[in-house]
């Protein structure tokens, strides 16, 4: 198996967590935006990574990667089926909405329609929706990780980078400890080695 990969890209990252927390062995192939491998646009004509190529199948999706992945094993019931629903509409909000207005937050200067604040206070709605569920339990939906924390952590990593000193005395301490421990966790150091 071979998975198409960018170190950075937020997609790839959570494709490559789940296939590295359900064991699958796959080899990593990491692409240059800029020098897109032939073999890899032949496979899939959408040019973007992740993609997974496996026994004549290739899945191009990072969250039908996620899903693939944990089909074949999932020792910690990453998936929560009696919370299916709910997170299927976090992680539809996270990946619509939130990240329209991360790209607007971090590439404002390309969005000259309004401020970077402007896009920034727009992202903080669903940053505030997660402060709340983490004040309920230690993860998005359980008591554990699922498939929407890993879903959800690189683009919420990404938010906190654009400027670190705000999102440091953001009202988000929950947040920003519930991120801390995926940025600090064995399993996304393992993923994000060079």
């Amino acid at each position: 198996m071979i998975l198409y990969s960018f170190r950075r890209c937020p997609y790839a990252m959570r494709a490559r967590m789940a296939l590295r927390y359900a064991s699958v062995p796959v080899q990593i192939e990491e692409v240059s935006l800029k020098a897109k491998p032939a073999r890899m646009l032949e496979l899939s004509s959408k040019g973007t990574v992740p993609v997974l190529v496996l026994d004549g199948r290739v899945i191009d999706e990072s969250l039908e990667i996620m899903r693939w992945a944990l089909a074949q094993n999932d020792p910690e019931n990453w998936l929560l089926p009696e919370s299916s629903e709910a997170m299927e509409a976090l992680i539809a909000h996270n990946d619509q909405v939130f990240k329209l207005s991360l790209n607007r937050y971090k590439y404002a200067d390309r969005y000259p329609e309004h401020s970077q604040d402007f896009y920034r206070e727009r992202g903080c709605e669903f940053l505030q929706m997660l402060e709340d569920r983490l004040g309920r339990q230690a993860f998005l939906l359980a008591d554990h990780p699922s498939l929407a924390d890993v879903a959800i952590m690189p683009f919420v990593r990404q938010f906190a980078a654009v400027e670190p000193e705000w999102f440091a005395r953001a009202p988000y301490p929950r947040l920003r400890a519930w991120l801390s421990g995926f940025l600090e966790s064995a399993l996304f150091k393992a993923i994000m080695a060079r």
